[in-house]
C-alpha cells in the first residue's frame, strides 16, 4: 500500500464511522484492514463474476446468496 491507499483507507473507515478514535496500532489493525478487506472483496465479487461470464465457473443460486464452482 502507497501512503495515498493508507490514506484513502483512513478517511473511508472515517466516512463510515465519522465518532471513531484509536491508536496508530488501532487505526493499523482495525481501519486499515477492514477498509483493505473491503475493497479486496469487491475485487473478488468483480473477478468470480468475470469468471462465470466467461464460462469458466458456474454460478448455483437464487437472489443475493450465490455460490460458484468450476463449470462442468
Amino acid at each position: 500500500m502507497n501512503d495515498e491507499q493508507v490514506a484513502q483507507s483512513i478517511l473511508g473507515y472515517l466516512a463510515e464511522h465519522p465518532r471513531a478514535m484509536d491508536t496508530v496500532e488501532g487505526i493499523a489493525q482495525w481501519w486499515i484492514m477492514r477498509q483493505q478487506i473491503r475493497v479486496n472483496v469487491t475485487t473478488l465479487m468483480r473477478v468470480v463474476e468475470e469468471l462465470a461470464e466467461k464460462g469458466l465457473l458456474e454460478e448455483l443460486g437464487v437472489g443475493e446468496q450465490r455460490l460458484y464452482r468450476l463449470k462442468r
